[in-house]
């Protein structure tokens, strides 16, 4: 697997596979802000948008590619914006492709943020995810600590409301052994 960040022009260059990543993401049943079914133009006009936020510094997406060059994996940092928080970040759209699931690819990918969000000064990272999914053990065995949980925060893709789970984890100087 080969993982690049995206600028603003790579990123538009591979927003139909991105496309692909999200809907079949969604389809599989992920919480990932979507409803099923996912239509195509919807998902290729949100992953447009990003690119915006790609060109201005807010957004880090990183992709994953098998050994024909074809995504099947992301991930992104979002930068806060606001002065007195520029020391944290936030993990969004941790995506793999049903066909590359199960192979570590997720780790990958989350290790590539941490390490890039370090390496930016940051120093807190936050995420939410579906509570009881399989992304929390990902979460829990990298090293992330789990906060608490949010009743019916999110509607599942099936339209049905469930909890989240907030979870952090502290890099460099400032990590807490837990």
């Amino acid at each position: 697997m080969n993982v690049v960040r995206l600028e603003s022009g790579q990123l538009l260059s591979v927003v139909e596979e991105l496309t692909e990543l999200l809907t079949d993401t969604v389809h599989t049943g992920a919480s990932v802000g979507f409803l099923a079914p996912l239509d195509r133009t919807a998902a290729a006009a949100w992953w447009t948008q990003r690119a915006a936020s790609v060109a201005a510094g807010q957004l880090a997406v990183w992709v994953a590619q098998d050994e024909g060059g074809r995504v099947v994996g992301t991930v992104s940092l979002a930068f806060a914006d606001k002065p007195n928080s520029r020391h944290r970040a936030e993990v969004v759209k941790l995506m793999v492709h049903r066909d590359a699931r199960g192979q570590g690819l997720g780790r990958t990918l989350l290790d590539t943020a941490e390490r890039a969000a370090a390496a930016a000064g940051i120093t807190l990272l936050h995420l939410d995810t579906e509570t009881d999914s399989p992304a929390e053990r990902l979460y829990r065995s990298a090293g992330w600590t789990r906060l608490g949980a949010i009743p019916d925060y999110a509607a599942s893709p099936a339209g049905v409301l469930r909890p989240t789970t907030i979870y952090f984890k502290q890099l460099g100087a400032t990590a807490l052994t837990c």
